[in-house]
């Protein structure tokens, strides 16, 4: 990997830890092996070895796989990796937050858990004005619950609608489906929790 023309991986980040952040990711959006390999164009044998740390990946790899997990590619050069050792499995600074930003339908998604392969996910969601999750809804693979932080939160359960604002916080059982819509002026901010990890 040319450090010139991409992050500077060698000193921060090892082979092994991408690989992990990879696995993790992708199993959180419930893809496997082969599904990846697919979507990349690459052999199962060559992702299970690149996922195990056992394979150096080159930027334009790591654009293909970022492509086949909908994320950008600074997803894997942010976050956990750049924190202290003792503190990875345990703790996420403020400035090592994984950020996944969705400006063609105004929100970003920050990752407060430290990564995706505990048993639940903790997310800091903002919804820009008028932001909303699509006319279907969605539909939950576990249980969901959240706070409202700040703004106003519609949020429709089963085609009942609520309105929530700051400090007011949901449960959503597995199976159902939810319809989230920013009605307010301003962003809304919601502390998301899910079990398991769904990214």
């Amino acid at each position: 990997m040319n450090d010139k023309s991409g992050p500077r991986s060698k000193n921060a980040y090892d082979p092994q830890r991408l690989g992990h952040q990879i696995r993790d990711l992708r199993k959180a959006k419930r893809m496997t092996l082969t599904e990846l390999a697919e979507k990349t164009g690459r052999s199962i044998g060559n992702i299970s070895e690149i996922e195990r740390g056992k394979t150096a990946v080159t930027i334009p790899v790591l654009e293909d796989i970022s492509t086949a997990l909908e994320v950008n590619i600074n997803w894997f050069f942010h976050g956990q990796a750049a924190a202290p050792e003792n503190e990875r499995a345990h703790i996420v600074r403020k400035s090592n937050r994984r950020i996944l930003q969705m400006k063609n339908v105004g929100l970003t998604e920050e990752l407060l858990s430290p990564n995706l392969s505990g048993t639940l996910e903790y997310l800091l969601t903002t919804y820009a004005p008028g932001a909303e999750t699509g006319e279907t809804g969605r539909l939950r693979k576990g249980d969901e619950a959240g706070l409202v932080i700040s703004g106003t939160f519609d949020l429709t359960i089963d085609g009942k609608t609520f309105t929530l604002t700051a400090g007011d916080s949901f449960a959503l059982p597995k199976g159902g489906r939810h319809y989230c819509k920013n009605s307010g002026d301003t962003d809304t901010v919601i502390a998301w929790v899910i079990t398991p990890p769904t990214y």
